[in-house]
């Protein structure tokens, strides 16, 4: 709005005066508040309220209404007992007194100019002086109102050029608060607008400061608020112009009744405590209304004042949204335990200056709890009373190591699609078609065993033509999406046994088998009847199902309570074991072939075989012995076979081969039972708990192994038809069988040596206890709510680097199952997990999985990447990690912080959204997942 200071004339008649001067008066007094509006905006609350303030002119019967959208922040205590249609004369919108945004800066200092005219022309007219020039604008002004009224009736929607319809809107701007202004200013004393003036000086002068960071605190609440109203003074330019040309204006209520309206809708205004309290917890309200539009569209608006707030709170982590599961952004305590839980040392003796820690470490120090609260740290001491299996297996196979200086950067790296025969099915270490065609015999099943490239592939593999995310369990052991496993070979050939069947966009499996066509669970509860002693869930625990099929088998044992290591090998049967992953039941890709399986010895509780077309008797029973090796003494087996019950020539000869060598092997035939509704027959065969049968055999065929054979060396060792001589000594694992599931879970197995020294530099019972105490606090705490992940539809996890399973045990109340993969080089603890009703294998990360691409949901890595770039190089590891993890999935990384930087540029390569990184004190943590992104070319041929 102008204001001129302009010369003075002579006086007039005193009724001409009078008039003049009570006209100037009024004008000159609204422009100075109005100023003041303007500048006490911009100290506005964070809250943003609107209400409606109309007066109706007598004289024209126009309503005006005005916006009051931002109250300030500092209010005098006499004006907040006022009613708002009395003495306060409201404020402007920004938009109504000053220039668009790109020429606020060039009207600055004419503002002022502006203002201080204004304060010296109210000064004058106080005095009794008038203005012709202030007549004729005041002339103008009734003039325009007059104008503007008729536009309002009559409904005009043009003017005479755009510039006079921006004038006119800039008038109807300005005249609500004239009109009521002239009301309430005509009854005030002359001295109360001297004090008024004063008020608006010192306000002027001690908010310009900051007028452009509550300009910017505007901008951003405005561009998250929408206009309730028909027609609101503070629409751009722009908006208003299309307004009065297109729309009539409507008439609002009276201020009295929109004030009954929006109070329900929570519009009312705060005191100046409210505000001081808002803002320093940095929190900034919407209004109701807009909140009542945005919640049931599930859109959570934050300000930006919040959001800084936020990311300070928590050091220098770092988040996104995710775009399926909204991650629990992490409040302080949160904050607090990712600190306590990334340390790797805890100094008790430094002073705290959080009293807060200071007094948790003194509680751990008294209750020698210590590595309960930190992230437990190898010892390197420990590692001279531990074997690995790289030390255990003779044959291992040459380890790649990077030979390179430096490290290269990653991020931005160029990824092409593998250009290989199996396509979205590639396994790298079952589909070498270049090893293989140098295979020299395939007798032992070689071809199906692992070939690995000499270099790990850094390729990715593309996703099948209409892949869907999987559907959760339990409802995917029934059914699952069949685009994402398009293959229809076993339906066609097992599909009248029950295996799967093709069900419109769906792979259905009834839950039966070869043997058990009528139901998986009636064949559970046929074998528990046939050998009572099995107790399915208390003293079977942990089995392995050989020949899996589709692995319905171990889909229904989860019912009992039993955790089923189920595996086939990749053949005719197409995808097997990937319909088994597909439907959230583990299972590796595995061969009985020429070498060891990627198992300690005695450790499953149980063997099972369901037609699973291994020939038992053939090579001196040299595969029936390679599960003698895994089974646990006292262990069961289940054949459940042609030859059990049928009279085929055939089958009477492998039945006859069977027996002899169950006989020479001091198994013992506890049972064959008939199941009269499936029409089989199964053979169950116990594994001797003594040497005694041993020594008394006639003859020593199979021969036992010798005492320099290490039962636990796996890895690329080629198996050996011999038997393995039962423990016998008290304290030796073996020797007794597990406590009951689930008090094995938390119980250290009884054959841990006191002497020994445990992975992380305490005895070993102790460290166990202590690595089991740290990872239940880490799941419940930080896992569980702190990363984002919605566990509902997770199901296949992996823990890429166990010790001694704590990540899984902490998982056990949470209806998933995790594969823990004990590395070639590290300490060799597995024994350990299955003695506590977990299972695994052993696996070098240097080289590929045996599994399916998009096998598993969630991969867990604890000091994995640091230890294995010592060894290889991370790009081919992480291009491993994309390839079994479902879009969708998630990967946990704790590291070093060197580590936890370079994955992560490798995951912002892949186009993994990553949630969260975090590090303290050299440690770290982060959390990714994968996203459906494919490159698009595949790499040029050379």
């Amino acid at each position: 709005m102008a204001i001129g200071g302009k010369s003075r004339v002579a006086k007039r008649s005193s009724s001409v005066s009078y008039a003049s001067t009570v006209t100037t008066v009024v004008f000159v007094t609204l422009c100075v508040l109005g100023v003041w509006m303007l500048t006490s905006n911009s100290v506005s609350s964070p809250q943003t309220t609107t209400t409606t303030r109309t007066v109706t002119d007598t004289n024209s019967d126009i309503a005006f209404s005005g916006s009051n959208e931002e109250q300030p922040s500092k209010i005098n205590e006499d004006q907040k007992d006022k009613a708002v249609f009395e003495d306060n004369p409201g404020q402007l919108p920004d938009e109504a007194v000053k220039p668009d945004d790109d020429k606020v800066s060039e009207s600055d200092d004419l503002d002022k100019v502006k203002e201080g005219a204004a304060v010296e022309e109210t000064r004058h007219g106080l005095q009794g002086k008038e203005s012709a020039e202030e007549q004729e604008k005041q002339k103008m002004s009734e003039t325009q109102i007059s104008e503007e009224s008729v536009l309002t009736q009559n409904q005009q929607s043009k003017q005479n050029g755009l510039k006079e319809v921006e004038d006119n809107k800039q008038m109807s701007n300005e005249e609500p608060i004239k009109v009521h202004q002239e009301e309430t200013i005509n009854n005030q004393d002359p001295s109360e607008d001297q004090d008024q003036i004063r008020v608006v000086e010192k306000k002027q002068i001690n908010e310009k400061p900051k007028e452009r960071r509550a300009k910017k605190k505007k901008k951003h609440a405005e561009s998250i608020e929408r206009p309730l109203e028909t027609t609101m003074i503070g629409k751009s330019k722009k908006d208003d112009v299309a307004e009065m040309e297109d729309e009539p204006r409507v008439n609002k209520p009276k201020i009295q009744d929109q004030l009954e309206e929006d109070e329900p809708k929570g519009t009312k205004q705060r005191n100046q405590d409210q505000l001081e309290e808002d803002e320093s917890k940095g929190t900034k309200q919407l209004n109701q209304d807009q909140l009542e539009q945005d919640e049931p569209k599930g859109n959570k608006l934050q300000n930006h004042d919040q959001q800084e707030w936020q990311v300070q709170g928590i050091d220098n982590a770092t988040f996104n949204d995710e775009t399926k599961d909204k991650p629990e952004i992490l409040n302080t305590t949160q904050t607090d335990t990712f600190q306590s839980l990334l340390k790797t040392k805890t100094n008790q003796e430094t002073t705290e200056k959080d009293t807060h820690i200071e007094a948790q470490q003194q509680h751990e120090s008294t209750s020698e709890e210590t590595l309960g609260s930190t992230i437990p740290k190898e010892s390197t001491e420990s590692k001279n009373a531990w074997k690995s299996q790289k030390a255990q297996s003779e044959n291992e196979k040459e380890r790649r190591r990077d030979e390179s200086s430096g490290k290269e950067g990653l991020y931005g790296y160029t990824w092409h699609l593998c250009n290989v025969t199996a396509g979205p099915d590639y396994i790298p270490c079952l589909d070498n078609e270049k090893a293989l065609k140098k295979l020299r015999s395939t007798r032992h099943f070689e071809h199906r065993e692992r070939h690995c490239p000499e270099e790990g592939p850094t390729c990715l593999v593309p996703l099948p033509k209409g892949y869907k995310r999987p559907i959760s369990w339990p409802k995917s052991r029934d059914k699952i999406w069949y685009n994402n496993v398009p293959h229809t070979k076993l339906a066609e050939f097992k599909g009248h046994q029950n295996w799967v069947k093709v069900s419109g966009d769906f792979l259905t499996f009834p839950g039966g088998g070869t043997q058990f066509i009528h139901g998986a669970l009636h064949y559970i509860d046929f074998l528990q009847q046939s050998v009572p002693n099995l107790k399915w869930g208390k003293r079977t625990r942990v089995i392995l199902d050989v020949g899996c099929g589709v692995a319905s088998f171990g889909g229904y044992l989860f019912d009992r309570d039993v955790l089923t290591m189920s595996f086939a090998p990749k053949d005719e049967h197409e995808a097997q074991v990937q319909f088994a992953l597909e439907r959230g039941i583990p299972a590796i890709s595995a061969v009985m072939g020429s070498q060891r399986l990627p198992f300690p010895c005695r450790v499953f509780d149980v063997v099972h075989c369901a037609r699973c077309r291994v020939p038992w008797h053939a090579e001196n029973g040299m595969l029936l012995l390679e599960l003698n090796r895994v089974l646990r003494p006292g262990g069961y087996f289940i054949w459940s076979a042609t030859p059990v019950y049928q009279k085929l020539p055939e089958d009477v000869e492998i039945w006859n081969a069977m027996s002899s060598l169950t006989k020479a092997m001091c198994w013992d035939l506890v049972t064959i039972k008939r199941d009269k509704l499936n029409s089989v027959s199964a053979a169950i065969y116990r594994k001797p708990i003594t040497n005694e049968c041993y020594d008394k055999r006639p003859d020593n065929n199979p021969p036992m192994c010798e005492e320099n054979d290490d039962a636990n060396a796996v890895w690329h060792v080629p198996l050996r038809a011999c038997m393995h001589r039962v423990p016998i000594n008290p304290a030796e694992r073996g020797t007794r069988w597990p406590a009951h599931w689930p008090n094995r879970l938390q119980k250290a197995p009884y054959w841990l040596n006191r002497t020994q020294m445990g992975i992380y530099g305490k005895p070993a019972p102790q460290d166990f206890v202590k690595d089991y105490e740290h990872w239940t606090r880490v799941v419940s705490k930080l896992y569980m709510s702190g990363l984002g992940i919605s566990w509902s539809n997770v199901r296949n996890v992996m823990d890429m680097r166990a010790v001694y399973g704590g990540f899984a045990a902490a998982l056990k109340d949470i209806k998933v199952w995790v594969m823990n993969v004990v590395n070639l080089d590290s300490p060799d603890t597995l024994p350990i997990i299955y003695e506590r009703g977990l299972f695994g294998m052993y696996h070098d990360w240097c080289e590929s999985f045996s599994t399916y691409p998009r096998s598993y949901d969630l991969l867990h890595a604890d000091h994995l990447f640091s230890k294995l770039e010592k060894r290889c190089k991370l790009q081919p590891v992480l291009a491993e990690v994309d390839r079994i993890v479902r879009p969708g999935g998630k990967l946990i990384v704790r590291d070093e912080s060197d580590a936890i930087g370079e994955v992560e540029n490798l995951l912002k390569s892949l186009h993994w959204e990553v949630h969260l990184t975090f590090s303290k004190d050299q440690e770290g943590i982060l959390s990714a997942q994968k996203g459906d992104w494919r490159p698009t070319a595949y790499p040029a041929s050379i």
